[in-house]
């Protein structure tokens, strides 16, 4: 099957956007990356399986990408699909203990931060400030030295080519910095719990959170997020400049002169310069002191 006689399907039985050769820089946090084969953006839930079914039966692969954040597109694009979720409805339900929110997996992570602050609910603090969708926290299981997604997340609501799944947290595997989902599933919306709480103490946490990140992270540049997981004990960053490679630059990439663990876009960067950038860190920290760093940037496409 061509991508254009997908496409006429798409267009045909998909409600939403669809187009071949979409340009996909814009649509990441580093704005780096080539364009992706066929763009799918479904109106609803409805149409999401629609879209999946199609591709499947196509044979065609798929991405999704949320808000872009912790992905490194290759200059040579994404062969297949690339998905973008609809905007499905929001759910608040308060009780006696505390409210459960459900969110589409397109919401901003600050959605939840939104939400907790308008109920005057507490637990997620961590969550300020990461970048990204709600859909990707719950793929990456994200998080700060002071908590992961998994600490708040109830269930989450998958979307297949056969229709849509619930997977309660109990049903889930985590691990530092990743969750796993079945196969060909796609987040669709996540139910979190959050309780009633001191909510004095919760705002000093996002203040604080807020305002160590501004003054740590290279914000003021387009970055994808941390470039590997802290390993046991200690800090990617601190290796990475102790290896002497802070502010170390190929093309447009750079390690960040603010912090080493991040990698920033001065203007026109590509892909091939990042990666090297990235292999570059790992290669030196390993040489030096035998640790393996492991990348928390995901490498899509090809490069």
């Amino acid at each position: 099957m061509s991508l254009a006689a997908t496409l006429e399907r798409l267009r045909a039985h998909v409600r939403g956007e669809h187009a071949l050769d979409e340009p996909l820089a814009s649509r990441t946090s580093v704005r780096i990356g080539g364009n992706a084969d066929l763009f799918v953006q479904p109106a609803d839930a409805d149409a999401l399986v629609a879209a999946l079914k199609i591709l499947a039966d196509d044979g065609l692969p798929w991405h999704v990408l949320g808000g872009g954040a912790n992905s490194l597109i290759g200059d040579g694009g994404i062969r297949g699909a690339v998905l973008r979720l609809p905007n499905l409805p929001e759910q608040v339900e308060a009780g006696p203990e505390g409210v459960t929110v459900t969110l589409a997996a397109g919401s901003p992570i600050a959605k939840i931060i939104q939400v907790m602050r308008k109920q005057r609910a507490t637990g997620a603090e961590f969550m300020a400030g990461i970048p990204g969708t709600v859909g990707g926290a719950v793929t990456m299981n994200a998080g700060t030295k002071n908590g992961s997604l998994e600490r708040v997340l109830v269930r989450v609501e998958l979307a297949t080519p056969e229709g849509f799944i619930t997977r309660e947290r109990d049903a889930l595997q985590f691990a530092y910095r990743f969750t796993h989902l079945p196969e060909r599933s796609v987040v669709a919306r996540a139910t979190l719990r959050l309780p009633f709480g001191n909510l004095e103490a919760s705002e000093k946490k996002i203040t604080d959170d807020l305002a160590y990140r501004r003054s740590t992270q290279p914000l003021q540049l387009p970055n994808f997020g941390s470039s590997f997981v802290n390993p046991p004990n200690g800090s990617a960053g601190r290796l990475i400049e102790e290896s002497g490679l802070k502010g170390h630059r190929i093309g447009g990439a750079q390690i960040s002169e603010v912090h080493a663990n991040f990698i920033v876009n001065h203007g026109g960067a590509r892909a091939a310069e990042a990666r090297a950038l990235l292999e570059l860190m790992q290669s030196t920290v390993r040489e030096r002191t035998g640790i393996e760093l492991r990348r928390e940037v995901k490498f899509v496409g090809e490069f």
